[in-house]
């Protein structure tokens, strides 16, 4: 269970004044984050802990993250918002 402490530092930390990024990943962290199991909660506040640049190219899919733990959470946040 994630405490709302938690939820709210990450909400917080999700909004990147970057709208691209902030309607990607606020959604994401209130609707998918406390459902997430320990390793891919891990995995998204590492996925916090990148410049927003990086972030921005891999969501745009003009790049991918070399490091699997990042490449498997930009999947996961893309996968939830395009048409498969």
């Amino acid at each position: 269970m994630v405490e709302q402490s938690e939820l709210n530092r990450l909400f917080w930390q999700s909004r990147r004044g970057m709208l691209e990024l902030d309607v990607l990943l606020v959604p994401f962290v209130k609707e998918v984050y406390p459902e997430l199991d320990e390793e891919d909660q891990r995995r998204y506040r590492k996925l916090l802990s990148c410049e927003d640049q990086d972030m921005f190219g891999w969501f745009m899919e003009r790049g991918e993250p070399e490091d699997e733990d990042l490449r498997r959470m930009v999947r996961m946040i893309l996968d939830r918002v395009q048409p498969k």
